[in-house]
């Protein structure tokens, strides 16, 4: 039975929201702020000022979230079509997307709990718990290392023939970065390569779901 495009698509959303949650968790820089430096306080009372960056934050991050799951079945689902049976491929290929899924799941998990909090009454938050929700969402949900196994995947069976192979080795070239940042003390890193080569595939993929 064809799949359609709306898998496709549905990837193709989930990384450029990937993009937008990350840019407005960068805009949430009260812990970085350097004249805020060691002072919670401080820190807290400039975070609640940027409660609308979290607010934007959540919503991205959440909605990639959904739309990557999405994503991740139809591609779950072509791959077993396009490989051999007993291929290791698909399996690979969703693991490394729930990972994704899951990391913007948690990672955004304590935004409704610091956002009201901060909008109420920033007094009502705990500033070294505040300092630490900054940190929180300037890490967790950029780790998109697991992107990186599904796009290492993605160039496994491209060279078996299941897709272009212009697209198996734009997978390895960002695939493997993002799965290098993934083993590495700079897990973060990935949150820039992950969303990019998911678009890029997204893109990719729209062609190859037409032909099926």
């Amino acid at each position: 039975m064809p799949l359609g495009r709306g898998w496709v698509l549905a990837g193709l959303g989930a990384g450029v929201l990937g993009i937008v949650g990350g840019v407005a968790s960068g805009m949430v820089n009260a812990v970085y702020d350097p004249a805020a430096s060691g002072d919670a306080v401080a820190i807290t009372e400039k975070l609640a000022t940027q409660v609308p960056q979290i607010i934007a934050f959540h919503t991205a991050t959440m909605l990639s979230c959904v739309l990557l799951v999405l994503f991740a079945v139809g591609l779950h689902r072509q791959l077993r079509a396009r490989t051999a049976p007993d291929s290791l491929v698909p399996g690979t290929a969703v693991a490394g997307l729930g990972l994704v899924a899951v990391a913007q799941l948690i990672g955004a998990g304590l935004t409704t709990e610091f956002a009201f909090a901060l909008t109420e009454d920033a007094g009502l938050v705990v500033p070294e718990s505040a300092v630490f929700f900054n940190h929180w969402i300037g890490t967790i949900p950029w780790l998109w290392g697991g992107a990186g196994l599904t796009g290492l995947a993605l160039f496994r069976a491209a060279r078996q023939g299941a897709y272009a192979s212009w697209l198996g080795w734009t997978s390895l070239v960002l695939g493997g970065l993002s799965a290098l940042f993934l083993i590495s003390p700079l897990q973060y890193m990935a949150g820039m390569t992950g969303p990019l080569w998911l678009v890029v595939a997204s893109l990719g993929l729209l062609r190859t779901a037409r032909e099926d």
